[in-house]
């Protein structure tokens, strides 16, 4: 199992920009891949963007295309997303997951189903 922690949640206005991060442990980091999802008050919980193990493919959503980018660091067992051009629309708690499956190679149409291991979320909240 991994432990995941995620940062960097809070308010900002319309148009501004935040960077999530996801701190992992307990299990290599680096040979699985990893997403982040959101969920609004009384919604499901929404796929935004996934990564490979390598980095070498990534995954978005077509409403946060263009505007957010999922990255990781292996040395620092640590996943980020940097959303800039925030929307009210945007507002959720923000999830890191983990992927299930070993050393996944492409992440193109994965699904909630295929992740295993969650952090506790970090609240986003943007003002129009």
């Amino acid at each position: 199992q991994v432990q995941l922690v995620e940062s960097g949640g809070g308010l900002v206005q319309a148009g501004g920009s935040l960077r999530l991060s996801c701190a992992a442990s307990g299990r290599t980091f680096s040979s699985f891949a990893m997403g982040w999802f959101r969920q609004a008050p009384g919604k499901e919980r929404d796929f935004v963007a996934a990564i490979s193990w390598s980095g070498g493919s990534t995954y978005y959503a077509d409403s946060v295309k263009g505007r957010f980018t999922i990255s990781r660091d292996n040395n620092k067992n640590t996943l980020y997303l940097q959303m800039n051009s925030l929307k009210p629309e945007d507002t959720a708690v923000y999830y890191c997951a983990a992927d299930s499956s070993f050393r996944r190679r492409v992440v193109t149409g994965i699904r909630l189903g295929d992740f295993g291991s969650w952090g506790q979320g970090t609240q986003v909240t943007v003002s129009s």
